[in-house]
């Protein structure tokens, strides 16, 4: 791994056993928050900060708190996977003292009691490599894309296969697996816990808040590029990992097919074909709706969210196969994918 440039602060805090990579590009506002957090809730733990490429002041701003900053070669395509494991070298190399270190995204704030309660759950546990908590949506009132993030964002307690970015990883164990894959653009938190699952340790999703992530999604054009995101996620994860006995992703890759290519191709073609060919198609998005409906109501979501969420997540595969389909184009031409961005 290339040596990335680095500025920092001369004021340190006396680390613990734990510290923080935080990441971001351009994040504002929720950055401050995020690194204001980290400071309230782990006075001693030692922080850095990965820009990738800001213009918006987050250097000097990190810089002003004591936070060490490493601000990525602007050469190199951005990924976060690549700003992760660069913070987590400049992090081990002024603390190798560390056992832990704690992932978080610029656009989340830490929530107070999340450190204790998972170191302490790691002193419990001799084979959990990854910890994780509830992330939380925080301005679920002001979009309904926001609000349909914090139901996706609440995943089963207990033992995972995988987690999100915001993450506490034992060191050694990161060193172990090798970090991120620096060159996947979507879904490398998958990846990076696949890959530890496979070294024999286990992944948790722990019953205790988190994290609160401020997506920021206002536009319908926002919801539907992050799901060209995931699509492409899905169809390199899948590639890497999808043939083992898990089939990792094979179940989301084969409904972005389904729901995103084959059915509006036949929807298309129906209008040239027959009416009744045509109700038929759409007598199939109302059945996908109607199960939506039935599995989420039992989460009392409400008749409408419930819907609305049902129609975004089925029309949204076809972005997601999009997604795909830009992986598979990047792979035949061996071209390398920027990061996806929906912000």
């Amino acid at each position: 791994m290339s040596e990335p440039s680095v500025s920092m602060s001369s004021s340190v805090n006396t680390p613990n056993a734990l510290g923080f990579v935080a990441i971001g590009r351009n994040e504002g506002e929720r950055l401050k928050n995020s690194l204001l957090a980290m400071r309230k809730y782990a006075v001693n733990s030692p922080i850095v900060y990965v820009d990738s490429g800001s213009d918006d002041g987050s250097v000097a701003f990190a810089l002003s708190l004591g936070v060490l900053v490493v601000e990525l070669d602007t050469s190199i395509p951005f990924t976060a996977a690549r700003a992760r494991n660069a913070g987590f070298e400049k992090l081990l190399s002024a603390f190798p003292e560390l056992e832990f270190v704690q992932f978080m995204d610029g656009d989340c704030e830490l929530e107070p009691g999340w450190i204790e309660y998972a170191l302490a759950e790691f002193s419990r546990s001799t084979d959990m490599a990854i910890a994780s908590g509830r992330r939380s949506e925080k301005n679920q009132d002001v979009s309904v894309y926001n609000r349909l993030m914090d139901v996706e964002w609440n995943t089963a307690i207990g033992e995972a296969k995988a987690v999100l970015g915001d993450m506490m990883v034992k060191v050694d164990i990161f060193r172990e697996v090798g970090g991120f894959s620096d060159e996947i653009i979507a879904a490398e938190d998958d990846d990076f816990c696949i890959r530890t699952r496979a070294q024999g340790y286990k992944v948790y999703r722990l019953d205790c808040p988190m994290s609160r992530h401020d997506a920021n999604i206002l536009r319908i054009r926002q919801w539907y590029k992050r799901a060209v995101r995931g699509g492409y996620g899905f169809a390199n994860i899948w590639h890497l990992h999808g043939r083992g006995p898990e089939k990792y992703f094979f179940r989301e890759v084969l409904s972005a097919l389904f729901w995103g290519a084959l059915i509006p191709l036949l929807l298309l073609s129906s209008l040239f074909l027959s009416p009744f060919f045509t109700l038929c198609v759409l007598f199939l998005y109302g059945i996908s709706i109607g199960k939506m409906l039935l599995g989420n109501l039992r989460k009392k979501l409400g008749f409408r969210t419930t819907f609305v969420y049902g129609f975004l997540i089925l029309t949204a595969k076809i972005s997601e196969f999009a997604g795909m389909a830009n992986y598979m184009v990047g792979q035949l031409s061996r071209r390398r994918q920027e990061l996806i961005e929906y912000k």
